[in-house]
């Protein structure tokens, strides 16, 4: 495993304020937007909300660099940080920087084990990976919004060569129990997976999470542990709802990660993220 980050994390946003300021790390799929991409006005207005109150609210998702900037931009986040890539990948944002944004922290590793131990077991499978430059590269012209740039088409075995932040495996005819018992058979090692609500599989470097990156963020931020709050409803967040002073699920999460969680919240369709985040109001 590979790593490269800044020796320190800078220009933290000091809002000071007589109220209480919160760590509110909060996914994106399923939790601020519906699985259609959709934000309702009620989830914007209260993110809005909770930003504007000086909270230190940080994006913590599965999508890559590209697929999140949209999302800080609809919530009113002009400074501040989001990790990526399901803990790949921290940014800090800051308005006077020329691109509104600088990758701090970046964890890659070698994807060829696991990318070898997954080919023949999954049927119809296909292949993604984000490299250390941000770029993806897929196999079987595989493209997903959750990318944010358009994936360049390249062999499995030029996949094999690269230096990974995320691998991405999808397979359109495995069914999601086959596709799980299929990863089990792989017996995965050195690396971090988490599988999704449809055939689909998420894999980072060994010990690196959302929990992981936040916790780094925490600390730096000097935020005492019990005012950390994460909201989140994939299997990719189980160790940031478990990390969290308050973790919230979502109520359409299936019940590993109900159980993860201090509470449950509404579903997605019912703006279940709006009353979490007033409560912190």
């Amino acid at each position: 495993m590979t790593m490269t980050a800044n020796t320190a994390i800078t220009g933290i946003d000091d809002r000071t304020s007589q109220k209480t300021q919160y760590l509110v790390a909060l996914d994106v799929d399923g939790t601020l937007v519906d699985h259609d991409g959709g934000m309702t006005d009620s989830v914007r207005a209260a993110a809005q909300a909770v930003v504007e109150a000086g909270n230190h609210v940080i994006i913590a998702t599965g999508r890559s660099l590209g697929a999140v900037l949209p999302v800080v931009e609809m919530i009113g986040m002009r400074r501040g940080y989001a990790v990526c890539s399901n803990g790949g990948v921290t940014i800090r944002l800051d308005p006077e920087l020329p691109d509104g944004y600088e990758v701090i922290h970046r964890e890659t590793f070698d994807p060829a084990p696991a990318l070898t131990a997954l080919r023949d077991k999954i049927p119809g499978a296909r292949f993604a990976l984000e490299d250390a430059e941000g770029n993806f590269l897929a196999t079987s012209r595989f493209q997903d919004d959750s990318f944010g740039i358009a994936a360049r088409g390249v062999d499995f075995h030029h996949l094999l060569e690269a230096e990974a932040v995320r691998v991405v495996v999808n397979s359109a005819e495995a069914s999601t129990d086959a596709f799980a018992e299929a990863i089990a058979a792989a017996g995965l090692h050195g690396v971090t997976y988490a599988i999704g609500w449809s055939a689909w599989l998420d894999i980072a470097a060994e010990g690196v999470t959302k929990a992981s990156a936040l916790e780094v963020l925490r600390a730096e931020l000097g935020v005492d542990r019990s005012l950390t709050v994460a909201v989140g409803d994939g299997t990719n967040d189980l160790e940031m709802l478990q990390w969290a002073g308050r973790g919230v699920a979502m109520g359409q999460s299936i019940d590993v990660v109900k159980a993860a969680a201090d509470e449950v919240a509404g579903s997605v369709y019912d703006d279940g993220l709006v009353p979490v985040l007033r409560s912190l109001l």
